[in-house]
Parts: C-alpha cells; sequence; structure tokens
C-alpha cells in the first residue's frame, strides 16, 4: 500500500508541468472552456496579411484570458500539492497501523503454551480448542519474546529443571517414580529398611514447533525426560542415565474444528481440562513420577481425529498402541528336599512351591535386539490396536467425558500338552507334540467417566474419574495385568477398576494444595486344573502364600533361571541380591492410594516460574487369600498385605 501511494504521487509531480503546457497549447481531446475560448477569440481577431507583421485587434481580451488560464492551473497545482500532502499523512497512519498490527501478532505468537503437566506449573487452565499452544502461561506484564520464528514457524522451548528427592519406609530400589505393585511383604528384606533417593533425572526438556496457513494450524511437540537407564547407567559417580521420549506427534488442527495427531503421545483415555486437545491433560498434581493409583493412563503412539462443535461438545478416535500383560500361576506341587531355600515357618525337608502352569500357550517374546526392542523385556504378538472412542462435554458449568476402550488379545494354543500325568491327550501322539495348535482370540475393553468441577472463584477444583472393564489393568498407574491363561492355555481376560478423586485447593495465587485418594482392583480369576478346587490363574484359593512373613537369607550370586526367582541375564553381585520369597505368590485384590502436598510458586511471570513442593503418600497392597502356614502362626490366614509411607521434595524452574 505504502508503495501505491508513492507512486501515484511521483506521477502526479510529473505530469503536473506536462497538465500545464497542455492547457496553455489546447491539444487534449479534452480542453478547458478558458483555453477553447481563449482559441476562438484569438481566430476570430487575427487576419493574415501580406505584411510581415501580424497585429492583434483585441489584445487585452487575450491576456485577460491567458490570466484566467494561469488562474485555473494554479489551483490545480494547490489542488495536487493537497492531495499529495493528504497521500503523505495516509501512508504515516497505515505505517503506523502496520506496526501495531506487527507488534500484536509478535505479542500473540510469544504467547508460549506452559508444560500441560500441572505437577510442573499447578492447575492447568482453560485453554482453546484445537490449538497446538493450548495452554497460555500467564505474564505480569510484557517481556521478551519466548518463542523463535524461523520460515515462518514458531519454536517455543518448553519444560523445567528439577531437583527431587524421595524417602521410602520400605526399600524399593526405585527413583521417583513408585513400582506400586512391587513385592514388601514382610519376609522381604527390603520391609525392613528404608530408603532414600535423589536425582534430576524428571527434568524435562521440549520443544513446541507451530505454522499457520489459511485454513489449519500445523506443528508438533516434542518432550523428553532422563527416567530411563542404559547397560551402563548407576548412581556410583557420574550418575549418567539415558533420554527417554514421553511424546513426540505431528498435529494439524483445521479451522473448521478438526484436529488430526499422529505420534506418540497421551492416551485418548487420559483426562484432559479443555475439550479433547493435546497438552492440557488432568494429571494428579504429584511429585511420583507414576502419578496416583487410579489414574488411568499411558503414553503411547496413537493417530487420533477429534472434531470441536462449537467449543461445547467433542468427540474424539483414536487407533493406539496394545500390549497385553499377564499373570499366571500353576498348580501347587510337592517337592522334596529342603536345602535350596527354606519356604515354610517349620522350616521341614519337603518344601510346597508354586509350580508353573502348563506349557501349552505363547503370548509373546523377549524383544529382539535386531528389531531394536529390548532384550530383557516381554513383548506380546498383538494381534490388533486398540480402539479408543471419546466424547467431552463443557455446558457451562464442569467438564464432563465418557470413553471406551476396545482391545483384541490373542494367544497360540499347544492342544498337545496334558492338563494332569503323562498321558497325551486324544489325537496327540506325544506331550511334547505341537501338532493342532491354534490361536485363540478374546475381546476385551472398558468403559470409563471424568468429571471436573471449579468452585468458589475457581480456588476450588473437585475432579472424579471411574474406568472399569476386562483387560484393562495395564492403563492404571498400580500396573496390574491384564489376562491370565486357563487350564487348557486358552486366554482370560482379569476384570479391572479404577478410581480417582481429586481435591485442589488455591488459596493464594502463589500456593496450591492438592489431595488425592484412588484405588484399583483385579478380580480374581481362578479355574480348577486338578482336583476339586481352582487351582491356576490370577488369585485362586490354593495359592501358597505361608513363606510371605519368613525373611530368607541374600543370594550369592546371581541365577541362571534358577527356581529362586532371578531373572535370567540379570546381573547382581554378592550383597545386592536381596533373598526370594520362595511360598509367596499373593496376587493383588486391590491397591489404595492417598497423598497430600502442595506447590509454593516463589515467582511467576514473564522470565518463568520458580517453585517448591512437597509431598506425603501412602499405599496399601491387599492380596487374595490362599493358603496359608500353621495354624496359631501370623501366616496363617494365608493373605499377606503391605503398606508404604514415602515423602518426596522438588525444586523446579520451569520456562515461561
Amino acid at each position: 500500500m505504502r508503495a501505491i501511494a508513492a507512486c501515484c504521487l511521483a506521477l502526479g509531480l510529473i505530469a503536473l508541468p506536462a497538465l500545464a503546457k497542455a492547457g496553455g497549447a489546447g491539444d487534449g481531446d479534452k480542453d478547458s472552456a478558458a483555453a477553447v475560448n481563449a482559441r476562438n477569440a484569438v481566430g476570430a481577431t487575427t487576419q493574415p496579411s501580406n505584411s510581415s507583421t501580424t497585429v492583434s485587434t483585441n489584445a487585452p481580451a487575450a491576456k485577460a484570458e491567458v490570466s484566467s488560464m494561469e488562474s485555473e492551473l494554479q489551483e490545480l497545482r494547490e489542488l495536487l500539492g493537497s492531495q499529495a500532502k493528504q497521500l503523505q499523512e495516509q501512508q504515516q497512519q497505515m505505517q503506523l497501523l502496520e506496526e501495531k498490527l506487527d507488534a500484536a501478532n509478535l505479542a500473540r505468537e510469544n504467547l508460549a503454551s506452559a508444560p500441560a503437566d500441572p505437577t510442573a506449573v499447578g492447575p492447568t487452565p482453560p485453554v482453546a480448542s484445537g490449538s497446538l499452544a493450548n495452554a497460555q502461561p500467564n505474564q505480569d506484564k510484557a517481556g521478551p519474546p519466548t518463542s523463535i520464528n524461523i520460515k515462518g514457524i514458531s519454536l517455543t522451548p518448553v519444560g523445567f529443571m528439577a531437583a527431587e528427592t524421595v524417602w521410602r519406609q520400605k526399600a524399593l530400589a526405585s527413583d521417583v517414580n513408585t513400582p506400586f505393585n512391587a513385592n514388601i511383604f514382610p519376609g522381604n528384606s527390603a520391609a525392613h529398611t528404608s530408603e532414600f533417593n535423589a536425582s534430576g533425572r524428571q527434568s524435562r526438556i521440549g520443544m513446541l514447533v507451530e505454522g499457520k496457513l489459511d485454513h489449519v494450524k500445523i506443528g508438533g511437540f516434542y518432550e523428553m525426560d532422563f527416567l530411563s537407564a542404559g547397560v551402563t547407567s548407576n548412581n556410583n559417580q557420574s550418575n549418567s542415565y539415558t533420554m527417554r521420549q514421553r511424546q513426540f506427534w505431528a498435529q494439524a488442527a483445521f479451522n473448521n474444528g478438526f484436529t488430526v495427531t499422529g505420534g506418540q503421545q497421551w492416551s485418548l483415555l487420559t483426562e484432559t481440562t479443555k475439550g479433547l486437545d493435546n497438552r492440557s491433560e488432568a494429571l494428579p498434581q504429584t511429585i511420583d513420577a507414576q502419578y496416583m493409583v487410579g489414574f488411568s493412563w499411558a503414553r503411547q503412539f496413537g493417530f487420533r481425529v477429534t472434531k470441536n462443535f462449537g467449543n461445547k461438545v467433542w468427540l474424539g478416535f483414536a487407533v493406539e498402541e496394545p500390549q497385553a500383560t499377564l499373570t499366571v500361576h500353576g498348580n501347587p506341587t510337592a517337592v522334596s528336599g529342603g536345602t535350596a531355600v527354606c519356604t515354610t515357618p517349620a522350616c521341614t525337608t519337603t518344601t510346597t512351591v508354586n509350580a508353573v502352569t502348563n506349557n501349552n500357550f505363547l503370548l509373546g517374546a523377549f524383544g529382539t535386539s535386531g528389531g531394536l526392542y529390548n532384550p530383557l523385556g516381554n513383548y506380546a504378538y498383538n494381534p490388533s490396536p486398540d480402539f479408543v472412542l471419546k466424547a467431552a462435554f463443557e455446558p457451562g458449568f464442569g467438564h464432563y467425558e465418557i470413553f471406551g476402550v476396545l482391545s483384541d488379545f490373542r494367544d497360540r494354543v499347544f492342544p498337545c500338552v496334558p492338563l494332569t500325568g503323562t498321558t497325551p491327550p486324544p489325537g496327540c501322539s506325544s506331550i511334547t507334540s505341537a501338532a493342532g495348535a491354534f490361536n485363540d482370540n478374546r475381546a476385551g475393553g472398558g468403559i470409563g467417566a471424568n468429571a471436573r468441577w471449579a468452585f468458589l472463584n475457581k480456588h476450588v477444583d473437585l475432579g472424579i474419574h471411574f474406568f472399569g472393564g476386562s483387560g484393562i489393568g495395564r492403563y492404571g498407574s498400580a500396573g496390574l495385568s491384564d489376562a491370565t491363561v486357563r487350564p487348557d492355555g486358552t486366554i482370560a481376560l482379569i476384570h479391572n477398576f479404577q478410581s480417582l478423586g481429586t481435591l485442589q485447593f488455591h488459596p493464594m495465587p502463589k500456593l496450591d494444595i492438592n489431595l488425592n485418594l484412588g484405588g484399583e482392583f483385579e478380580a480374581r480369576t481362578a479355574y480348577i486344573k486338578s482336583g476339586a478346587s481352582p487351582n491356576e490363574g490370577y488369585g485362586y484359593l490354593s495359592l501358597n502364600n505361608s513363606g510371605c512373613w519368613t525373611e530368607t537369607l541374600p543370594i550369592a550370586a546371581p541365577g541362571t533361571g534358577n527356581n529362586l526367582g532371578v531373572p535370567t541375564g540379570v546381573g547382581g553381585s554378592t550383597g545386592f541380591i536381596p533373598g526370594t520369597l520362595g511360598s509367596c505368590t499373593a496376587d493383588t485384590r486391590n491397591i489404595i492410594e492417598g497423598s497430600i502436598g502442595f506447590w509454593y510458586r516463589f515467582y511467576k511471570g514473564q522470565k518463568g516460574t520458580v517453585q517448591w513442593g512437597a509431598q506425603y503418600a501412602n499405599y496399601v497392597r491387599n492380596t487374595w487369600r490362599g493358603v496359608g502356614g500353621a495354624s496359631g502362626t501370623v501366616s496363617a490366614s494365608g493373605q499377606p498385605h503391605s503398606d508404604q509411607n514415602m515423602i518426596f521434595t522438588s525444586f523446579r524452574y520451569v520456562l515461561p
């Protein structure tokens, strides 16, 4: 616009003398009336003669006409000058307007998102749906930009630097993430000693990338931390741990309300605070990196499509990474000899142990190094992805969600393995034959709901969550199993229920107080292999739990496929391998956790956030009743349980 105005002004100044000349000569197509009259007057009074001199007979009249024409030309010059001045003023106004618009665009681009994890920045604020940068930080006043603009895209660093500690009453040999389903019964030596660990491994580094087109916003998000371990990782000196991928996804958010996201991200079933937007997940505000028992979540591959209907209703569908988890026990068998380990209160020479279930099924394999999987990790042969469907509602008060998950489970069954004895089943020539093997598929999944409200002018937030179904154990923070196996080798899905309640107080802008109570339940899934009572599956009554109260000696050297419970390939040395409980299967019935904590922000503004927090948590693990010890002993009930007290602290600087 400024270039056009300048060209018009230059053209007018150049044409001005030509217009004056044209007006005097009268050779234009559209002459002025004064010029026409002047020519007519001169032509009428001037006659040619033989004399060399021509004399005008009406000179005063001609001079008057010329004077009038010059006056009109002067007026034209003044008019053009006035217009040029107006154009210059308009140009200056346009320049000021463009500068203001540029400043507004820069300020909008600089409103970078804060990390969606409420443990890093406190409660997650409401955000605009379908936006890559959907959680804007509060800035006390205008400051330096928080984004870098390169080739039309904005790069916004996100994350925090953390110094954290954890103290546990009973040792788990774990960092700031808690394995809630770990065995810390009275017979475990770790139950008689505490632990203190400190690290900065939960620190996070991330980048939000955004680009704007006419009808869509495109970009992606990356987030990582250091809560993983490689073969060279330890706490001895350098404390060097590997980098862990938390989130890594790409997104296209269209102006019509559709948003497409693909990559590693929070599962669509994870609760959000605004619509179904990525990076608005309603995570428990805990320091514990495993969050809370009862919290349903996963971070895994997902490809999702969501639709926003007027910022009131959202619908979403996702295809996500599956992974079946399994727990199974076989028929108890009497084994002679007492030299291996003492597993009963009486320490008799005949030891009762839980034999492994029949080797008549296959669910998956260890990871293949050449396939870039962990060779010490179990990977199921998953037949299909998990499918998640979810709807969110915000009618004006509160945020509500309903969702469902559909999963497919499969194993390969080998029917020639007899349930008991050594006689081949009908149609089998040998008990070691794989003849007649077939695949067994089972459909699983569940439904859930979330609700969240803000009260007392947003000084109190209340949230509730429930998720229940079959084969959904891995989606809970407690890490319970999805399935077990029947005696004939076919899959049996375990019923599982997860619930969580959160209460958050914000008495002042710098302080948040958080209370959480959650639980997860795993149903008994037992089958009769032989005899009259269930003796295979999960949590069956004849499980031998008599050794859960008896402490055992440490193991002197790493096991190699022995019956002491030390996994093959796991290292260790004398003094670092606690004894294993020989008769303590004790499948989990439920785990219940309560926690209270706070976050205090010393500063939150244009330069980031500096905050300190602390958390106390207690959880109890209850088991299904099995076979106990001798009458009158503490193990007579056959139903051990464990409890744990934990204290966390965290000091963090959060990027603005």
